[in-house]
């Protein structure tokens, strides 16, 4: 049975609601959509009639979501991510290809998934990836993703959490530090400039206190709020890093950076694959996972 037309969205329309919504102005929706400001009042009337609904209220300058509006605008979100991620799937390849969407940290993705991922990519000849990087749980409903690589417990609403691998971290330094005196005890760190994660305050007290030491001066140094400046400020010899194996792979190959003690520690934190509840078993999506905890059985994040 055909739904009655009020019922069948028309994109557009919930395109420039959504961009009158988030810029707050018709008229800066309609630039960023190439319309007039009239173009885009009048589909907002039309989304308004449809609705039965006051979506906006009309003030002095600007427009204001009215609660139907604020309402509405999650499911128009949801709505507008899915058919972006239809459409990048459906022209990723010709007739017949799969796609595998996957999300990942951008760390991760970009210094230990994307080294690896033309391996799996050979294997399966013809099969096109869709990648991206939000930070944040999202839903997978609404992202149309198959699979996420999820760092931290193993929570996620509406999905599926499988064990990947625990998070190992080294003292490293690099530049004049890398090739000065020698670090032959954990007591040797103290007092020395140390390089933070903003994020993770507790990476180096944690690792001291691992080591039997507790009182140092753990928080001693620079801070960043990546790892990737953390890693940057270390090859450049600011400090003393403590840092994920996995992160590092190149600098500790080509020598760059160097681990000053033997000393790694695992974190209370761990990697997860996560899929959405029910679709575990997708032949793609268990390849992918298979191969995934393959690679980590391989060449363990945990050593060199």
């Amino acid at each position: 049975m055909t739904a009655p037309r009020r019922l069948v969205p028309d994109l557009r329309i919930l395109q420039a609601f959504e961009a009158a919504a988030r810029h707050g102005s018709f008229t800066r929706a309609g630039e960023e959509l190439h319309l007039t400001q009239s173009a885009v009042s009048r589909q907002i009337k039309e989304l308004e009639d449809q609705t039965g609904k006051v979506l906006f209220d009309r003030l002095k300058g600007r427009v204001v979501l009215s609660e139907a509006g604020r309402s509405l605008l999650p499911q128009v979100e949801r709505l507008l991510s899915l058919s972006q991620a239809t459409m990048r799937h459906a022209l990723a390849g010709p007739a017949g290809e799969a796609v595998l969407a996957v999300n990942a940290l951008p760390s991760f993705a970009s210094r230990w998934l994307m080294p690896r991922l033309p391996g799996f990519l050979a294997a399966n000849p013809g099969l096109r990836v869709d990648l991206t990087t939000k930070r944040d749980l999202f839903d997978f409903s609404r992202s149309g993703c198959d699979l996420a690589i999820h760092f931290g417990q193993p929570l996620w609403p509406g999905g599926s959490c499988n064990y990947l691998c625990s998070e190992i971290v080294l003292p490293v330094a690099g530049g004049a530090l890398r090739d000065g005196p020698p670090i032959a005890r954990p007591e040797d760190l103290i007092g020395r400039d140390l390089l933070h994660l903003t994020t993770r305050p507790g990476l180096w007290p944690d690792w001291f206190a691992a080591q039997g030491i507790e009182g140092a001066e753990a928080l001693r140094g620079h801070w960043m709020d990546q790892f990737s400046l953390t890693i940057k400020a270390a090859l450049a010899g600011m400090g003393h890093a403590l840092l994920p194996q996995y992160l590092i792979e190149a600098e500790l190959e080509s020598g760059a950076l160097k681990v000053m003690l033997d000393q790694p520690h695992a974190t209370d934190l761990a990697y997860w694959i996560v899929t959405p509840e029910g679709h575990g078993d997708a032949p793609l999506v268990a390849a992918f996972r298979d191969w995934l905890v393959g690679e980590v059985r391989f060449r363990p994040l945990a050593q060199g």
